[in-house]
């Protein structure tokens, strides 16, 4: 499969040598839900009619060539926990999920927060993890890439990571009670406003450089939730009254 963008969903460059990967991060457009939701929400757990979720999650697995039975996701937490997956379904608790299994498709799902998908073609594994601020603080990434080899047998060496849309540095202000939490590469302070800014992009590509993943295997999405909301949803802009958007990965079987 080569890099595509569709209505519904683009494809990470960063992945497309690799043909048995099954990997797209949604946009808001070409759905059935009336607004706030507009138009492409695939969250499970929204105000929206679950009709229309479902519909858009025909919608988004079709371009993408999948079912939506083969989905595996999770109510997520904003925590670090990572769950083994082995089957499809919807799990509780868990803000990564890592796999080797075949045809089945680990989904997150964001609204502002980073998503990052990981792929290991060495091992043939992947994951999908969920990084808000409180993720990114607690090492989600690194965490789970410390699961994957524990469980997995995968090497960070050999991993290829898109760390997704999500709410940009320039948008993504806080008090000190968040920002003392966050090393100084990874924060500014504007006087005028008397806010700092957060830059969780760089934070969690961070994390996976020092969890040994090469800096040249590392794609960040020049899209932000925020700015580009028309494309993307964002919960900070739309105060909370939105959909959400799904990062999506897995391998699939051959033929």
């Amino acid at each position: 499969m080569k890099t595509q963008t569709t209505l519904t969903y683009r494809r990470p460059t960063l992945f497309t040598d690799f043909d048995q990967l099954v990997v797209g991060e949604s946009t808001r457009r070409g759905g059935v839900s009336p607004v706030p939701f507009a138009s492409l929400n695939l969250g499970l757990f929204t105000d929206d009619s679950s009709d229309n979720v479902a519909e858009n999650r025909r919608r988004f697995c079709a371009e993408l060539g999948i079912l939506p039975e083969q989905l595996a996701g999770s109510y997520q937490v904003h925590g670090d926990q990572v769950l083994v997956v082995e089957k499809a379904g919807q799990y509780e608790g868990y803000d990564a999920l890592i796999s080797r299994k075949k045809n089945v498709f680990l989904t997150v799902t964001v609204a502002d927060c980073v998503p990052v998908l990981i792929f290991d073609p060495v091992g043939e594994a992947v994951a999908a993890i969920h990084a808000g601020w409180k993720g990114t603080l607690a090492g989600i990434v690194a965490k789970t890439l410390a699961e994957m080899n524990t469980a997995l047998g995968t090497h960070a060496r050999n991993c290829h990571a898109y760390i997704g849309t999500c709410i940009d540095e320039c948008s993504f202000e806080v008090d000190g009670d968040v920002a003392d939490h966050f090393a100084t590469p990874f924060k500014r302070w504007e006087a005028n406003k008397n806010k700092f800014f957060i830059d969780l992009k760089k934070a969690n590509q961070q994390q996976l450089i020092q969890s040994g993943l090469p800096a040249n295997q590392i794609e960040i999405s020049p899209y932000s939730t925020y700015l580009q909301n028309d494309d993307y949803f964002s919960y900070r802009k739309e105060n909370g009254q939105t959909g959400r958007l799904l990062g999506l990965i897995g391998i699939t079987h051959p033929t």
